[in-house]
């Protein structure tokens, strides 16, 4: 356990310690392994959650036990992520030497962190422990799963799956371990005797982990957000986010929440998108349906209603009591544009979880772009935004004004934020999203934040510049 934490003498605590004595007793072996044996694991572990029958298993158990996404969704979630992340541990360099600069004199050395506790999210129970226990291998780590107690038996059986590849391997299965009866005070004690946390999901989740005492990588909430400008081109724009919305219906916290589109292009988009099966609601159902993802509680404010996350479009529509077409996708609501100096945006600003999609119309870029930054610092600062358009000058603002850890251009977010095979992120299902978000780092969680690098440095002739190369200029400009 974390060297300054004692474990309490409780059930809990005590079933903790015994989880977490095991994962050192397997992360000591795997500590002397070469890169060689290291990658044979990985690879081996990581079949273990590509292969179809065992994906089959997985996706069924999540959709079975959560009631949440989407079966033939959660298959190719599962086996993008999985696949992504072993093309970025191929050839990568995890053990020993990784990395030296001859013109600096430094040496790199990878060593492990020890023993991870990696929290999972109900909305993602297989995915999650798969890709995220991968990375953590990679590192010659142990790792030890908390799942959502709604999801305990779908994340126990990807753990078992990855357990049953390390014995194949002669590797120690208590590499990876599950806590198979998880709440809230069990989750609390992992997170404590454990050298590094990992958590992946909702805001009181993250927050527990980086008041744990252990350092944590914590996640943001997501509420992306996509730009249209007048160049784009709605029919593909409208094909890429269509499908993103819809997949798993909408449990990746990248899943696009609002459109905002350049008035030339937005009844072209809107077009598309009914084409693609989504259902544009009028002022009167556009009430109904806020009623039914924000109902009013008896604290006489509005919160997302459970029953509408990771709902298909047609639950969430009669649920809320819209006649919407069968074979509806996703719901779409028109809202009004944000400008600064207004008031807040409107609710529909805020993250949805669902095949709900809020739809902005604006008449320039700069306009557009405001929306954008009002709508992402009203829920989800420091996730993401996306930005159809090839104009560079469009691109470069972007991305110089959001305070987003990622932006996609003329991509969909679902699956873009995370990796994909047609472009250069890593590939993960942790997004860490800033100091905007309020996290350690705004990078996709990888396999390189799951070691420690010891730094050599080797002995240089001295190189101390003179007073005048550093000062010169100011004195040249304001005086001594």
């Amino acid at each position: 356990m974390s060297a300054a934490y004692a474990a309490p003498d409780t059930e809990d605590g005590r079933y903790i310690a015994g989880l977490v004595a095991r994962a050192r007793a397997a992360q000591a072996v795997a500590a002397g392994w070469d890169q060689a044996r290291v990658d044979e694991v990985c690879v081996a572990v990581g079949w273990a959650v590509y292969d179809d029958d065992n994906i089959k298993i997985l996706a069924r158990a999540a959709v079975d036990e959560t009631g949440m996404g989407v079966y033939e969704d959660k298959l190719t979630k599962h086996k993008n992520k999985v696949l992504g992340v072993l093309r970025d541990l191929k050839g990568t360099k995890s053990v020993g030497l990784i990395e030296r600069d001859e013109a600096k004199g430094i040496m790199k050395f990878a060593k492990p962190v020890g023993v991870v506790g990696a929290l999972a999210p109900v909305t993602n129970p297989t995915a999650t422990p798969s890709s995220n226990g991968l990375s953590i291998l990679k590192g010659r780590n142990a790792v030890i799963f908390a799942p959502h107690p709604k999801a305990k038996g779908a994340s126990k059986l990807a753990c078992d799956f990855m357990r049953a590849a390390l014995k194949r391997v002669g590797a120690p299965e208590d590499l990876v371990q599950c806590v198979e009866e998880p709440s809230i005070e069990r989750t609390g004690e992992l997170m404590r005797q454990v050298d590094l946390v990992v958590a992946t999901g909702g805001g009181p989740m993250v927050k527990a982990a980086y008041s744990s005492g252990t350092p944590a990588y914590g996640v943001g909430p997501g509420n992306a957000v996509q730009l249209l400008a007048e160049d784009a081109d709605p029919v593909d724009a409208a094909a890429k986010i269509a499908v993103s919305k819809a997949f798993d219906n909408a449990t990746s916290c990248s899943s696009e929440n609002s459109v905002v589109a350049h008035e030339a292009v937005y009844a072209r988009f809107v077009d598309a998108m009914r084409e693609k099966g989504a259902y544009l609601c009028d002022a009167g159902e556009k009430a109904k349906l806020r009623a039914a993802v924000w109902p009013v509680g008896k604290d006489g404010k509005e919160a997302l209603n459970p029953k509408v996350i990771a709902k298909s479009a047609s639950e969430i529509a009669a649920l809320a009591g819209i006649a919407a077409p069968a074979g509806t996708k996703v719901l779409m609501v028109e809202a009004e544009l944000p400008r600064r100096g207004g008031p807040a945006p409107e609710k529909w600003a805020q993250e949805k979880i669902s095949p709900v999609l809020a739809l902005w119309k604006c008449p320039n870029f700069e306009a557009g772009l405001e929306a954008v930054v009002l709508i992402t610092d009203a829920c989800g600062t420091g996730h993401s935004s996306g930005l159809f358009s090839s104009n560079e000058t469009y691109i470069r603002a972007m991305g110089e004004t959001m305070r987003s850890s990622r932006i996609m251009v003329r991509q969909g977010m679902a699956s873009g934020n995370g990796g994909t095979f047609a472009n250069g992120m890593p590939s993960t299902v942790t997004l860490g999203c800033g100091t905007w978000g309020g996290n350690i780092t705004s990078e996709n969680i990888h396999w390189r934040h799951f070691i420690n690098v010891t730094w050599l440095s080797l002995p240089l002739p001295m190189n101390r510049p003179s007073d005048e190369e550093i000062f010169g200029g100011l004195w040249a400009k304001y005086g001594k």
